[in-house]
């Protein structure tokens, strides 16, 4: 009998041009523990291979459940299962 690890899932929410790259507006991430920003950031990108979603995540302002992620380093940003994450692209007007 093989065991398979369960997993959990980090719930991606994508605005406006992440959107429009993913061709949707969410998307869960199966994980088995927690992960970096930068290695979610991977993963969401290659749920939708052939798209431009990654160069655009790398330019998002990121949201972890409410807390802003600022400037930190990605590789730095720890994210838990079952957390929400979302990427809002830098917007134009005021």
């Amino acid at each position: 009998m093989i065991c398979v690890a369960e997993t959990d899932v980090i719930r991606v929410r994508y605005w406006a041009a992440a959107k429009a790259a993913a061709g949707t507006d969410s998307d869960d991430v199966a994980v088995s523990g927690p992960v970096t920003l930068a290695e979610l950031r991977s993963a969401a990108a290659a749920l939708h291979p052939d798209s431009r979603l990654f160069e655009v995540l790398a330019v998002c302002s990121t949201l972890v459940g409410d807390q802003p992620v600022g400037r930190a380093d990605p590789d730095s940003v720890t994210i838990e299962p079952g957390s929400s994450v979302e990427f809002l692209p830098p917007f134009a007007g005021g």
